[in-house]
Protein backbone atom coordinates (compact mmCIF):
# COMPACT_ATOMS: atom_id res chain seq x y z
CA UNK A 1 0.00 0.00 0.00
CA UNK A 2 1.31 3.49 -1.22
CA UNK A 3 2.68 5.73 2.29
CA UNK A 4 0.24 8.42 3.35
CA UNK A 5 1.24 11.46 3.79
CA UNK A 6 -0.44 14.16 5.94
CA UNK A 7 -1.49 17.30 4.59
CA UNK A 8 0.84 19.26 6.11
CA UNK A 9 4.01 16.84 4.79
CA UNK A 10 2.86 17.13 1.32
CA UNK A 11 2.57 20.56 1.37
CA UNK A 12 6.44 21.01 2.90
CA UNK A 13 7.54 19.04 0.22
CA UNK A 14 5.92 20.85 -2.01
CA UNK A 15 6.74 24.16 -0.49
CA UNK A 16 10.42 22.59 -0.76
CA UNK A 17 10.09 21.75 -4.58
CA UNK A 18 8.77 24.39 -5.55
CA UNK A 19 11.23 26.88 -3.61
CA UNK A 20 14.38 25.66 -4.19
CA UNK A 21 13.23 24.65 -8.26
CA UNK A 22 11.87 28.41 -8.34
CA UNK A 23 14.32 30.20 -6.71
CA UNK A 24 14.54 32.91 -9.08
CA UNK A 25 12.09 33.48 -11.79
CA UNK A 26 10.97 36.69 -13.69
CA UNK A 27 7.75 36.65 -15.49
CA UNK A 28 5.75 39.35 -17.79
CA UNK A 29 2.20 39.74 -17.14
CA UNK A 30 -1.14 41.97 -16.48
CA UNK A 31 -1.00 43.74 -12.62
CA UNK A 32 -4.92 43.52 -11.64
CA UNK A 33 -5.99 43.46 -7.95
CA UNK A 34 -3.88 45.55 -6.50
CA UNK A 35 -3.53 46.28 -2.74
CA UNK A 36 -1.63 48.36 -0.53
CA UNK A 37 -1.77 47.15 2.95
CA UNK A 38 -1.10 49.22 5.46
CA UNK A 39 1.73 47.22 6.81
CA UNK A 40 3.94 48.70 3.68
CA UNK A 41 3.43 45.20 1.73
CA UNK A 42 2.22 45.42 -1.31
CA UNK A 43 -0.69 42.37 -2.70
CA UNK A 44 -1.40 41.92 -6.86
CA UNK A 45 -2.13 39.37 -8.98
CA UNK A 46 -0.43 38.79 -12.28
CA UNK A 47 -2.27 37.48 -15.29
CA UNK A 48 -2.53 36.81 -18.52
CA UNK A 49 -5.13 35.73 -21.09
CA UNK A 50 -5.62 31.88 -19.75
CA UNK A 51 -4.34 32.26 -16.07
CA UNK A 52 -3.03 34.25 -13.15
CA UNK A 53 -0.73 33.88 -10.06
CA UNK A 54 -0.97 35.53 -7.09
CA UNK A 55 2.07 37.79 -6.22
CA UNK A 56 3.28 39.33 -3.01
CA UNK A 57 5.49 41.86 -2.56
CA UNK A 58 6.78 42.95 1.01
CA UNK A 59 7.74 46.26 2.96
CA UNK A 60 11.26 46.55 2.46
CA UNK A 61 11.18 45.55 -1.72
CA UNK A 62 8.04 48.23 -2.02
CA UNK A 63 9.60 50.89 -0.61
CA UNK A 64 12.35 50.68 -3.37
CA UNK A 65 10.13 50.77 -5.87
CA UNK A 66 10.06 54.05 -7.94
CA UNK A 67 6.57 53.84 -9.40
CA UNK A 68 3.14 52.97 -8.16
CA UNK A 69 1.40 49.63 -9.10
CA UNK A 70 -1.58 50.17 -10.72
CA UNK A 71 -4.47 48.65 -12.10
CA UNK A 72 -4.10 46.83 -15.67
CA UNK A 73 -0.37 47.59 -15.94
CA UNK A 74 1.88 45.53 -17.81
CA UNK A 75 4.78 44.28 -16.00
CA UNK A 76 8.33 42.06 -15.70
CA UNK A 77 8.34 41.18 -11.70
CA UNK A 78 11.56 39.21 -10.54
CA UNK A 79 11.24 37.20 -7.46
CA UNK A 80 11.12 33.09 -5.79
CA UNK A 81 8.02 31.02 -5.69
CA UNK A 82 6.47 30.80 -2.08
CA UNK A 83 4.56 28.10 -0.35
CA UNK A 84 2.13 29.44 2.50
CA UNK A 85 2.05 25.92 3.81
CA UNK A 86 -1.12 25.98 5.80
CA UNK A 87 -3.42 26.89 3.07
CA UNK A 88 -1.20 25.07 0.26
CA UNK A 89 -1.00 27.99 -2.03
CA UNK A 90 1.88 29.36 -3.49
CA UNK A 91 2.44 32.73 -4.99
CA UNK A 92 5.63 34.90 -6.28
CA UNK A 93 7.49 36.61 -4.10
CA UNK A 94 8.59 39.79 -6.27
CA UNK A 95 12.15 41.08 -5.43
CA UNK A 96 11.91 43.93 -8.08
CA UNK A 97 9.68 45.22 -10.63
CA UNK A 98 9.79 47.14 -13.88
CA UNK A 99 7.19 48.40 -16.13
CA UNK A 100 6.97 45.99 -19.22
CA UNK A 101 7.68 48.73 -22.65
CA UNK A 102 9.12 51.47 -20.83
CA UNK A 103 11.53 52.22 -17.28
CA UNK A 104 10.55 51.71 -13.81
CA UNK A 105 11.86 56.05 -13.68
CA UNK A 106 10.33 56.67 -16.60
CA UNK A 107 7.46 55.17 -15.40
CA UNK A 108 7.26 56.76 -11.81
CA UNK A 109 8.18 60.23 -13.47
CA UNK A 110 5.03 60.27 -14.88
CA UNK A 111 2.49 59.42 -12.53
CA UNK A 112 4.13 61.81 -10.06
CA UNK A 113 3.80 64.34 -13.31
CA UNK A 114 0.18 63.51 -13.53
CA UNK A 115 -0.45 63.28 -9.87
CA UNK A 116 0.58 66.46 -8.58
CA UNK A 117 -0.36 68.33 -11.76
CA UNK A 118 -3.54 67.37 -10.64
CA UNK A 119 -3.10 68.74 -7.25
CA UNK A 120 -2.03 72.39 -8.83
CA UNK A 121 1.72 72.12 -7.64
CA UNK A 122 2.17 73.48 -11.41
CA UNK A 123 -0.13 76.38 -11.74
CA UNK A 124 1.30 79.51 -13.01
CA UNK A 125 -0.95 81.19 -10.67
CA UNK A 126 0.74 79.61 -7.74
CA UNK A 127 4.27 80.46 -8.90
CA UNK A 128 5.88 83.56 -6.94
CA UNK A 129 7.53 86.33 -8.51
CA UNK A 130 11.51 86.77 -7.82
CA UNK A 131 13.12 89.99 -6.78
CA UNK A 132 15.06 92.07 -9.45
CA UNK A 133 18.06 92.93 -7.01
CA UNK A 134 18.01 89.92 -4.60
CA UNK A 135 20.46 90.62 -1.52
CA UNK A 136 20.72 87.07 -0.32
CA UNK A 137 20.30 83.64 -1.24
CA UNK A 138 20.51 80.32 -0.29
CA UNK A 139 21.90 77.26 -2.49
CA UNK A 140 20.80 73.93 -1.39
CA UNK A 141 23.19 71.61 -2.94
CA UNK A 142 26.58 69.55 -2.93
CA UNK A 143 29.54 71.83 -1.26
CA UNK A 144 31.92 69.38 -2.89
CA UNK A 145 30.11 69.72 -6.27
CA UNK A 146 31.02 71.49 -9.69
CA UNK A 147 27.81 72.90 -9.47
CA UNK A 148 28.35 74.99 -6.34
CA UNK A 149 31.84 76.39 -7.58
CA UNK A 150 29.92 77.11 -11.18
CA UNK A 151 27.37 79.27 -9.32
CA UNK A 152 29.39 81.24 -6.96
CA UNK A 153 31.82 82.03 -10.15
CA UNK A 154 28.71 83.17 -12.05
CA UNK A 155 27.78 85.15 -9.07
CA UNK A 156 30.84 86.96 -8.36
CA UNK A 157 31.31 88.11 -12.16
CA UNK A 158 27.69 89.02 -12.36
CA UNK A 159 26.32 90.45 -8.85
CA UNK A 160 28.74 91.21 -5.96
CA UNK A 161 26.30 92.87 -3.79
CA UNK A 162 25.25 89.54 -2.37
CA UNK A 163 25.09 87.26 0.35
CA UNK A 164 25.13 83.49 -0.04
CA UNK A 165 24.21 80.79 2.42
CA UNK A 166 25.24 77.06 1.41
CA UNK A 167 23.31 74.54 2.83
CA UNK A 168 25.49 71.57 2.09
CA UNK A 169 22.82 68.29 0.81
CA UNK A 170 23.21 65.43 -0.15
CA UNK A 171 21.97 65.23 -3.90
CA UNK A 172 21.87 61.64 -4.65
CA UNK A 173 21.13 58.60 -3.19
CA UNK A 174 18.70 56.74 -1.12
CA UNK A 175 18.23 59.85 1.70
CA UNK A 176 18.97 62.73 -0.66
CA UNK A 177 15.05 63.35 -1.41
CA UNK A 178 14.63 63.33 2.47
CA UNK A 179 17.38 66.10 3.42
CA UNK A 180 16.79 67.93 0.29
CA UNK A 181 13.29 68.55 1.88
CA UNK A 182 14.52 69.04 4.92
CA UNK A 183 16.82 71.74 4.09
CA UNK A 184 13.97 73.34 1.58
CA UNK A 185 11.89 73.91 4.98
CA UNK A 186 15.54 75.26 6.73
CA UNK A 187 16.11 78.02 3.87
CA UNK A 188 12.58 78.77 4.12
CA UNK A 189 13.13 80.33 7.68
CA UNK A 190 16.56 82.11 6.89
CA UNK A 191 14.27 85.40 5.59
CA UNK A 192 16.52 84.87 2.03
CA UNK A 193 15.26 86.60 -1.24
CA UNK A 194 15.58 82.99 -3.08
CA UNK A 195 16.35 79.21 -2.43
CA UNK A 196 18.26 77.74 -5.25
CA UNK A 197 17.57 73.69 -5.28
CA UNK A 198 20.29 71.83 -7.86
CA UNK A 199 23.20 69.87 -8.94
CA UNK A 200 25.20 68.83 -11.77
CA UNK A 201 24.48 66.25 -15.06
CA UNK A 202 23.92 62.89 -14.10
CA UNK A 203 22.28 59.36 -14.84
CA UNK A 204 18.14 59.77 -13.87
CA UNK A 205 19.32 57.16 -11.55
CA UNK A 206 21.29 60.23 -9.96
CA UNK A 207 19.00 63.16 -10.16
CA UNK A 208 15.81 61.06 -9.20
CA UNK A 209 16.11 62.53 -5.67
CA UNK A 210 14.36 66.00 -7.53
CA UNK A 211 11.44 63.34 -8.87
CA UNK A 212 10.38 62.47 -5.37
CA UNK A 213 7.06 63.25 -4.05
CA UNK A 214 8.38 64.52 -0.82
CA UNK A 215 10.65 67.67 -2.38
CA UNK A 216 7.87 68.46 -4.84
CA UNK A 217 6.03 69.21 -1.65
CA UNK A 218 8.66 71.06 -0.05
CA UNK A 219 9.23 73.17 -2.82
CA UNK A 220 5.71 74.08 -3.95
CA UNK A 221 4.87 74.95 0.19
CA UNK A 222 8.12 77.17 0.56
CA UNK A 223 7.25 80.61 1.05
CA UNK A 224 10.58 81.89 -0.58
CA UNK A 225 10.79 82.25 -4.50
CA UNK A 226 12.44 78.99 -5.53
CA UNK A 227 14.62 77.88 -8.14
CA UNK A 228 14.93 74.41 -9.72
CA UNK A 229 18.93 74.01 -11.41
CA UNK A 230 19.14 70.19 -11.33
CA UNK A 231 21.21 68.15 -14.61
CA UNK A 232 21.59 69.90 -18.29
CA UNK A 233 19.53 71.68 -19.99
CA UNK A 234 17.89 68.27 -21.65
CA UNK A 235 17.18 67.21 -18.10
CA UNK A 236 13.59 68.16 -16.28
CA UNK A 237 12.68 67.07 -13.34
CA UNK A 238 9.66 67.37 -10.98
CA UNK A 239 10.99 70.13 -9.16
CA UNK A 240 11.65 72.28 -12.57
CA UNK A 241 7.76 71.95 -13.09
CA UNK A 242 6.89 73.03 -9.15
CA UNK A 243 9.37 75.56 -9.04
CA UNK A 244 8.61 79.16 -9.08
CA UNK A 245 11.89 79.29 -12.00
CA UNK A 246 12.94 76.57 -13.70
CA UNK A 247 17.32 77.05 -15.05
CA UNK A 248 18.47 74.58 -17.27
CA UNK A 249 21.80 74.24 -15.65
CA UNK A 250 23.05 75.75 -12.21
CA UNK A 251 24.89 78.35 -13.85
CA UNK A 252 22.47 79.26 -15.76
CA UNK A 253 20.13 79.66 -12.77
CA UNK A 254 22.83 82.20 -11.61
CA UNK A 255 22.79 83.99 -14.90
CA UNK A 256 18.58 84.13 -14.84
CA UNK A 257 18.17 85.09 -11.29
CA UNK A 258 21.17 87.86 -10.63
CA UNK A 259 21.18 91.45 -12.44
CA UNK A 260 24.74 91.77 -14.63
CA UNK A 261 27.25 94.43 -13.23
CA UNK A 262 28.37 95.78 -16.00
CA UNK A 263 24.63 96.03 -17.95
CA UNK A 264 23.47 98.00 -14.79
CA UNK A 265 27.01 100.10 -14.61
CA UNK A 266 26.22 101.06 -18.04
CA UNK A 267 22.32 101.64 -17.37
CA UNK A 268 23.53 103.71 -14.22
CA UNK A 269 25.71 106.02 -16.78
CA UNK A 270 22.87 106.02 -19.66
CA UNK A 271 20.42 107.26 -16.49
CA UNK A 272 22.84 109.23 -14.62
CA UNK A 273 23.35 110.93 -18.70
CA UNK A 274 19.63 111.11 -18.99
CA UNK A 275 18.92 112.34 -15.02
CA UNK A 276 21.76 114.75 -16.09
CA UNK A 277 20.09 115.95 -19.55
CA UNK A 278 16.34 115.83 -17.83
CA UNK A 279 17.35 117.61 -14.62
CA UNK A 280 19.46 120.53 -17.12
CA UNK A 281 15.95 120.60 -19.08
CA UNK A 282 14.05 121.47 -15.76
CA UNK A 283 16.42 123.83 -14.55
CA UNK A 284 16.27 125.34 -17.89
CA UNK A 285 12.41 125.22 -18.04
CA UNK A 286 12.24 126.66 -14.50
CA UNK A 287 15.04 129.23 -15.71
CA UNK A 288 12.57 130.47 -18.19
CA UNK A 289 9.52 130.48 -15.97
CA UNK A 290 11.65 131.97 -13.09
CA UNK A 291 12.30 134.95 -15.46
CA UNK A 292 8.88 135.16 -16.65
CA UNK A 293 7.54 135.46 -13.42
CA UNK A 294 10.51 137.73 -12.50
CA UNK A 295 9.47 139.96 -15.68
CA UNK A 296 5.30 140.08 -14.57
CA UNK A 297 6.35 140.77 -11.30
CA UNK A 298 8.80 143.48 -11.93
CA UNK A 299 6.37 145.04 -14.05
CA UNK A 300 3.76 144.68 -11.66
CA UNK A 301 6.36 146.12 -8.41
CA UNK A 302 6.24 149.48 -7.00
CA UNK A 303 9.06 150.30 -8.33
CA UNK A 304 8.12 149.22 -11.76
CA UNK A 305 4.79 151.42 -11.11
CA UNK A 306 7.09 154.17 -9.67
CA UNK A 307 8.81 154.55 -12.49
CA UNK A 308 5.82 154.08 -14.74
CA UNK A 309 4.17 156.64 -13.19
CA UNK A 310 7.51 158.98 -12.99
CA UNK A 311 8.32 158.40 -16.65
CA UNK A 312 4.11 159.60 -17.30
CA UNK A 313 4.28 162.14 -15.42
CA UNK A 314 8.18 163.14 -16.87
CA UNK A 315 5.93 162.80 -20.38
CA UNK A 316 3.57 164.51 -19.79
CA UNK A 317 5.75 167.48 -18.67
CA UNK A 318 8.05 167.16 -21.46
CA UNK A 319 4.42 167.32 -23.81
CA UNK A 320 3.13 170.24 -21.36
CA UNK A 321 6.40 171.71 -21.76
CA UNK A 322 6.32 171.30 -25.39
CA UNK A 323 2.41 172.39 -25.26
CA UNK A 324 3.10 175.70 -23.50
CA UNK A 325 6.36 176.24 -25.17
CA UNK A 326 5.04 176.10 -28.63
CA UNK A 327 1.43 177.83 -26.88
CA UNK A 328 3.81 180.65 -25.94
CA UNK A 329 5.26 180.53 -29.24
CA UNK A 330 1.87 180.71 -30.55
CA UNK A 331 0.60 183.67 -28.07
CA UNK A 332 4.22 185.14 -28.70
CA UNK A 333 3.53 185.33 -32.46
CA UNK A 334 -0.12 186.42 -31.76
CA UNK A 335 1.05 188.99 -29.27
CA UNK A 336 3.41 190.02 -31.91
CA UNK A 337 0.76 190.21 -34.58
CA UNK A 338 -1.79 191.89 -32.15
CA UNK A 339 1.16 194.56 -30.59
CA UNK A 340 1.74 195.50 -34.81
CA UNK A 341 -2.31 195.89 -35.10
CA UNK A 342 -2.31 197.28 -31.75
CA UNK A 343 0.18 199.73 -33.45
CA UNK A 344 -1.24 200.39 -36.40
CA UNK A 345 -4.21 200.95 -34.71
CA UNK A 346 -3.01 203.17 -32.51
CA UNK A 347 -1.45 204.95 -35.23
CA UNK A 348 -4.57 204.76 -37.30
CA UNK A 349 -6.21 206.09 -33.85
CA UNK A 350 -3.68 208.61 -32.94
CA UNK A 351 -3.65 210.04 -36.56
CA UNK A 352 -7.58 210.24 -35.70
CA UNK A 353 -7.37 211.71 -32.75
CA UNK A 354 -4.30 214.08 -33.74
CA UNK A 355 -6.60 215.18 -36.50
CA UNK A 356 -9.89 215.27 -34.20
CA UNK A 357 -7.36 217.28 -31.76
CA UNK A 358 -6.56 219.44 -34.66
CA UNK A 359 -10.27 219.72 -35.80
CA UNK A 360 -11.21 220.65 -32.19
CA UNK A 361 -7.91 223.09 -32.29
CA UNK A 362 -9.35 224.84 -35.12
CA UNK A 363 -12.84 224.90 -33.81
CA UNK A 364 -11.22 226.09 -30.97
CA UNK A 365 -9.21 228.58 -32.32
CA UNK A 366 -12.25 229.60 -34.80
CA UNK A 367 -14.53 229.68 -31.01
CA UNK A 368 -11.58 231.54 -29.10
CA UNK A 369 -13.51 234.62 -27.96
CA UNK A 370 -10.37 236.50 -27.59
CA UNK A 371 -10.38 236.04 -31.49
CA UNK A 372 -14.02 237.01 -31.81
CA UNK A 373 -15.85 240.33 -32.27
CA UNK A 374 -16.60 240.81 -28.47
CA UNK A 375 -19.42 243.13 -28.67
CA UNK A 376 -22.71 241.80 -27.44
CA UNK A 377 -20.66 238.64 -26.09
CA UNK A 378 -20.36 237.91 -22.69
CA UNK A 379 -21.09 234.51 -19.88
CA UNK A 380 -23.74 234.78 -16.87
CA UNK A 381 -21.70 233.73 -13.22
CA UNK A 382 -23.50 232.84 -10.50
CA UNK A 383 -22.24 231.92 -7.12
CA UNK A 384 -18.86 230.70 -9.56
CA UNK A 385 -20.90 228.70 -12.07
CA UNK A 386 -21.72 229.37 -15.50
CA UNK A 387 -25.75 229.10 -15.80
CA UNK A 388 -28.27 230.12 -18.50
CA UNK A 389 -30.89 233.12 -18.46
CA UNK A 390 -33.62 230.71 -18.03
CA UNK A 391 -32.44 229.60 -14.46
CA UNK A 392 -32.48 233.22 -13.11
CA UNK A 393 -35.53 234.27 -11.26
CA UNK A 394 -36.36 238.27 -10.23
CA UNK A 395 -33.95 239.49 -7.25
CA UNK A 396 -31.12 237.04 -8.03
CA UNK A 397 -28.15 238.33 -8.16
CA UNK A 398 -25.58 236.90 -10.31
CA UNK A 399 -22.46 238.37 -12.33
CA UNK A 400 -21.15 239.32 -15.99
CA UNK A 401 -18.28 238.18 -17.92
CA UNK A 402 -15.78 238.60 -20.68
CA UNK A 403 -12.40 237.69 -21.25
CA UNK A 404 -11.69 241.35 -19.43
CA UNK A 405 -14.57 242.73 -17.53
CA UNK A 406 -16.80 241.09 -14.67
CA UNK A 407 -19.74 243.11 -14.16
CA UNK A 408 -22.14 242.42 -10.39
CA UNK A 409 -26.12 242.35 -11.28
CA UNK A 410 -29.60 241.91 -10.32
CA UNK A 411 -32.34 240.55 -11.67
CA UNK A 412 -35.13 242.97 -11.44
CA UNK A 413 -37.47 241.37 -13.88
CA UNK A 414 -37.96 238.58 -15.93
CA UNK A 415 -40.05 237.47 -19.31
CA UNK A 416 -39.91 235.04 -21.96
CA UNK A 417 -39.52 236.10 -25.18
Amino acid sequence: MQNLLTVTTLNNQIKSLLETHYLSVSVEGEVSRVTYHSSGHLYFTLKDSSSSISCVMFKGNNQRLKFRVEEGMKVIISGGISVYTPRGTYQINCVSMEPSGTGALALAYEQLKRKLQAKGYFEESNKKSLPYFPKHIVLITSKTGAALQDMKRVADKRWRLLKITLIDTIVQGDNAADTIAKHIKQADTLNADIIVIGRGGGSLEDLWAFNEEVVADAIYKAKTPLVSAVGHEIDTMISDYCADLRAPTPSAAMELILPDMNEMLLTLDALSERLSDNFQRIIHKKDETLQHHYKMLKQHSIERKLTFYTDEIKSLKERYDTYFSYGLQEKKRDTLQLHAIMIEKFKTLLSQKNMQVQTLQNTYENNNPSKKDKIGFAQIVQKGQKVDLETLDEGDTLEIQNAKVVVSAKVLSKRTI
